[in-house]
């Protein structure tokens, strides 16, 4: 018998496109994602959180979460700094994601540099593939990795969606 784990979802409509929100109710953001499709959402965290059996509850704002969100997008670039997350994931992919959290904002940084900070330079590809299964965009900021030659390389929203990400994240640091 597999336990319960109640979501609560909300949307943010942002300059790139609709985001789904997806927080527990202690207060912790869980995920984010760029769709429309609330059965891409349950796939997504039921294969996230097996064992579990994933319920979404519809609501507005939780624990202030969307609000801070919002808050980045309209250009208070630290509003999501300090959000709690709370994510599945093996114990390296949190390492990795946790890391990312340490790239300021409005920078940038290689792979290998994010392979560096977490202790394992060898694991380039290793931490690229934690990278792109990051399951909190935006708020754990993978779009601020890039190629070693600093060109735009894969993201899960699109790299249209990563580059505005990284110009919005330049312009308001002005």
């Amino acid at each position: 018998m597999s336990r319960v784990l109640p979501l609560l979802l909300d949307r943010l409509a942002t300059p790139i496109g609709d985001m789904i929100i997806a927080a527990d109710r202690e207060g912790n953001l869980r995920a984010t994602f760029w769709t429309e499709n609330d059965e891409d959402v349950r796939r997504f965290l039921q294969r996230q959180y097996p064992g579990f059996q994933v319920e979404l509850g519809p609501t507005a704002n939780p624990h202030g979460l969307t609000a801070a969100v919002a808050a980045y997008f309209a250009g208070d670039l630290h509003a999501i700094d300090v959000l709690p997350i709370q994510t599945a994931g093996t114990a390296f992919q949190r390492e990795v994601w946790q890391a990312l959290r340490g790239i300021p904002c409005g920078t940038t940084i290689s792979y290998g540099e994010l392979a560096r900070r977490v202790g394992r330079p060898e694991a380039v590809r290793a931490v690229g593939a934690a990278n792109g299964s990051n399951p909190i965009g935006v708020v754990v900021p993978c779009h601020r990795v890039i190629g070693a030659n600093g060109s735009l390389t894969g993201y899960g929203g699109g790299i249209e969606r990563k580059r505005w990400l990284l110009d919005h994240e330049r312009q308001m640091r002005l």
